[in-house]
């Protein structure tokens, strides 16, 4: 781009050092930009510069920038004449497309129109060629009317023997009319079994839903009862253990009195639920609910609470 442009301002008859063609562009080529392409042809400008030399009588002076705002110029006016150029191939390349789409639908709209009208005339000889046929049979029919007349006679006849055949019929359509009345009733009856039974199997089907929701509902509770059945054990298994200790207390206190008044006063506190005693965190409430020695805790509570005891034995009977 720097050499074209270098090229073509020695062309032009410039003289000095061009500036830079990498410098930014002037305010002119984007107010060009904007402006439709009709305002960016300077016919004159562009057949000068072909010429070989500049539009403006006696070149350039003064600034520097002057000769590179003209090329700008010019730069700008080819690009949006090649722009316009750009357009008006593209509007006719879409017209010569339209042009030949019109035209494959004029040869078809022909095709079609030949077509029809053969369709046409196969249409009207056949029509003639009906109508021929037709009025040879129609002369063959006059011709044979004479044997139909002894036909028609004879016809007459069986339609005297059909219509005493179409009363015994009659009477057997009543008869079977009678039969499927009487079916009917019968059928109507069937489907009102049909709708009891339909019920019954509902109603089973609900007893059924209601088993297993009771079923559900028992496991549920029976899992329920195992766990707190656990729980009550632990907390048996606890108060067991707090039992002891609370008896091993107890000896260890008896044991201190002969020590002196400090094991006394920890024995009286001991048994006294006192809760301003810091060392003690029991109260003696546990000696009223203490079990006897030997006795195993979790086994009562196993027992009063396990499967089939108790509140539990009502659902394992079901």
């Amino acid at each position: 781009m720097a050499v074209s442009v270098t090229s073509k301002a020695a062309r032009n008859g410039l003289n000095g050092t061009l500036p830079p063609t990498h410098s930014s562009p002037s305010p002119l080529v984007h107010g060009l930009a904007q402006l439709p392409a009709s305002h960016h042809r300077h016919p004159v400008i562009i057949d000068g510069m072909r010429g070989g030399s500049p539009p403006f009588n006696g070149g350039f002076r003064g600034s520097r920038l002057l000769p590179q705002a003209w090329i700008e110029e010019q730069l700008a006016d080819q690009y949006h004449e090649i722009q316009g150029l750009l357009l008006d191939n593209q509007g006719l390349v879409a017209t010569h497309v339209a042009l030949e789409q019109e035209l494959a639908a004029v040869h078809h709209e022909l095709r079609r129109v030949s077509h029809a009208a053969g369709s046409m005339q196969a249409e009207r000889d056949a029509e003639f060629r009906e109508v021929y046929d037709n009025s040879m049979k129609m002369n063959a029919e006059l011709s044979a009317a004479d044997a139909m007349r002894a036909e028609l006679i004879q016809v007459q006849g069986e339609i005297e023997k059909l219509n005493a055949a179409r009363k015994d019929l009659t009477a057997k359509v009543q008869t079977l009319t009678q039969d499927m009345e009487r079916a009917s009733a019968e059928l109507q009856r069937t489907l009102a079994i049909k709708a009891e039974i339909e019920a019954m199997k509902q109603e089973v089907q609900r007893t059924r839903d209601a088993i297993e929701y009771e079923k559900k509902e028992y496991a549920d509770n029976y899992e329920q009862g195992q766990l707190l059945e656990k729980n009550l054990i632990l907390m048996a298994r606890k108060v067991e253990k707090l039992r002891l200790e609370v008896t091993n207390a107890e000896k260890r206190a008896g044991e201190g009195e002969a020590a002196g008044n400090q094991a006394a006063g920890f024995v009286g506190n001991y048994r006294n639920p006192d809760y301003s005693y810091r060392g003690n965190t029991h109260p003696s409430g546990y000696d009223m609910n203490s079990v006897p020695g030997g006795v195993d805790t979790g086994a009562q509570y196993a027992a009063s609470f396990g499967p089939g005891h108790g509140s539990w034995s009502a659902y394992g009977q079901r």
